[in-house]
């Protein structure tokens, strides 16, 4: 039997050379390989409330829009800067090369709102704590943040553990 790790494609030096690209496309794309990720990144968190799920541009948009679904409760994205319409909030953060800046909509997440956060690949963490920084100056009480994917040299999930998170995540790479 197949698992999460097995629908994964990785792709040498992309996007530069020495980097092993994580390929979550390959999982999305086999309804069985999407259903096995979405039923294991769910069942953590079955019987405890969530009032939203909180996915993370852009591929966290699948997963957290499919997980929200299966709970029955609404999905709010957290996008890169000048893609929301509406009244935002935003935070900046530090990219390998460079900066980038995530934002949320003013009014997507209500004070004491339990959240589940969602994102394909937990790398250095800058990304999903740009999106915990942006829910908690909301008053969110985010319950937990769940990967598909933790690249543990990074460091990204002690980060946000640190940051007083709990994480939880399908599968480990090694290597960049």
């Amino acid at each position: 039997m197949k698992n999460v790790q097995d629908y994964i494609r990785t792709i040498p030096d992309f996007p530069h050379e020495g980097i092993m690209f994580r390929d979550v496309t390959t999982l999305f794309a086999d309804p069985r390989g999407f259903r096995l990720a979405i039923d294991q990144l769910l069942h953590p968190y079955v019987g405890q409330q969530i009032d939203k799920v909180v996915g993370l541009e852009a591929r966290g948009f699948i997963l957290g829009g499919a997980i929200a679904h299966q709970l029955s409760v609404g999905f709010v994205p957290i996008r890169k800067a000048g893609k929301l319409p509406g009244k935002v909030i935003s935070q900046a953060y530090t990219l390998e090369y460079g900066e980038a800046v995530m934002e949320i909509h003013d009014d997507a997440v209500q004070p004491g709102e339990k959240i589940l956060v969602v994102d394909d690949l937990l790398a250095t963490g800058g990304t999903a704590a740009a999106g915990i920084q942006l829910l908690e100056q909301l008053g969110a009480d985010i319950l937990s943040c769940a990967f598909v994917i933790d690249l543990p040299e990074l460091g990204g999930r002690k980060k946000l553990e640190a940051m007083g998170m709990d994480v939880s995540v399908l599968c480990e790479f090694e290597g960049a």
